[in-house]
This record gives C-alpha cells, sequence and structure tokens, in this order.
C-alpha cells in the first residue's frame, strides 16, 4: 500500500495548524487557575499591583503568533476554517472531560492520583468556561483573519508588523472580555468587579506577549518562507 505523499507546504501547514490546536486546547483546560503577576507600579498615587490573571494566558499570544503565519501564507479563508474546526476539538474536549466527571475515582490509602473531590474541582469548574470560551474564541479568531486581511490589502507585503499587531490588538481584547464574562460572571464564578479587575489585566498582558513577540513574527516569517521555497 502506498503512503500518502505531501508536498513541502502542506507538511508546513500540518506543524503550523498542529500547534495552533494544541495551544489552543491547552489553553481552555488549564484557565481554571488564577495567577499573580509580580509587575507592580503606581498610577495617580495609587500601588497598582500584583496584578492578577488566569494561567490560560500563556498559550494565547503563541495562538495569535500562528494565526499571523497562517494568514500570511495560507489565507484568511484557511485561518477562518481552521477556527471552526479548532472550536469542535474543543468542545470535543470538554464532551470526554464532562463523561470522565462522571466515573467515579477508585479511592486508593495514600495515593497521590486525584480522588473524586479534587478531579471534579479542577476540571467541573471547566465544563462553566465551554460556552464563553468557544465563543470568545471564534469571535477573536473570525476577527483577527478578517483584520489580518483587510489591513494587508491596504499596505501589500510591506509593515509586517502592522497588519500582525494591529489585527491581534483588536481580537485580543474580544478574546480577554467574552470568555471572561461568559465563562466566569455568567455561571457565577467570579464577581462582576472582580472581572472588572482581571479582563483588562488579562487583556494588557496578552497585548504586552504580544508585542514582544514582534520579532519572533519576523523570524517566523523568514523561516516559513525560506522552507517554501526551496526546491
Amino acid at each position: 500500500m502506498n503512503s500518502i505523499h505531501f508536498d513541502r507546504k502542506t507538511w508546513v501547514f500540518i506543524i503550523l495548524a498542529g500547534l495552533f490546536i494544541t495551544n489552543a486546547v491547552t489553553a481552555e483546560l488549564i484557565s481554571n487557575k488564577l495567577i499573580a503577576v509580580p509587575i507592580s507600579f503606581w498610577l495617580f498615587g495609587h500601588k497598582i499591583g500584583p496584578l492578577v490573571t488566569v494561567v490560560g494566558i500563556l498559550p494565547w499570544p503563541v495562538v495569535f503568533l500562528l494565526t499571523d503565519l497562517l494568514n500570511e501564507f495560507y489565507g484568511a479563508k484557511t485561518v477562518r476554517r481552521l477556527s471552526w474546526v479548532t472550536s469542535g476539538l474543543i468542545l470535543y474536549c470538554f464532551i470526554l472531560v464532562g463523561v470522565s466527571l462522571q466515573i467515579p475515582a477508585m479511592e486508593i490509602p495514600n495515593s497521590t492520583l486525584a480522588d473524586n473531590k479534587s478531579y471534579n474541582l479542577v476540571f467541573g469548574q471547566a465544563q462553566m468556561v465551554i460556552v464563553g470560551s468557544i465563543a470568545a474564541f471564534l469571535l477573536s479568531q473570525l476577527l483577527d483573519a478578517s483584520l489580518f486581511k483587510w489591513i494587508k490589502s491596504k499596505t501589500g507585503n510591506r509593515f509586517i508588523w502592522l497588519r500582525s499587531t494591529g489585527s491581534t490588538v483588536i481580537s485580543q481584547l474580544i478574546d480577554s472580555y467574552v470568555v471572561l464574562f461568559i465563562g466566569f460572571v455568567v455561571p457565577g464564578a467570579m464577581s462582576f468587579s472582580d472581572y472588572l479587575t482581571i479582563a483588562p489585566t488579562n487583556y494588557l498582558l496578552k497585548l504586552f506577549i504580544g508585542i514582544a513577540l514582534t520579532p519572533l513574527i519576523y523570524a517566523g516569517h523568514y523561516s516559513v518562507k525560506k522552507i517554501l521555497a526551496k526546491p
């Protein structure tokens, strides 16, 4: 039986899409944890910080970086389709987690494995954010793809940083506020006052990391272009 042969461009897409899906699903699974970011500053005589956000913020800048690379070399339509597929996989992941919650854990004395209480505490909360997570992911990704395409249509192949960062600034704003509101505030897992504190922090940190990753956008663009140019 002959094996399937993929050309270089297809393999690059498989790798980028695989990283994209992995980071997106991982971000959803680990978002049930608040962390303190050791950043403090003074504003109008008041000390701000340390900043509080969800640990799921860590993979998202990578998702948006991969979104830009996929947009650049495979087009906005491809990114939109991949976003829909990823949303379906996130839903599938949450369904599996939901099924696992219904299966009682085997209690073993002095075991380091999770019992029912600890397992449900961690993964049970994840079920409450599924609607917000998928809604925020789709809105932000579809908006990112459209903005990236629009900026590129105006600037051509110049100003890679502008279409990458410009689209990310808006899409991350949607993602940061929508997912926390629908996923945490609506079901009562987070107070509205905490939301008003955590959501802006979540957005600013994503934005800061996204801007800091700008050199990687150029490095990724150069690397992918060089790989695709090989005979």
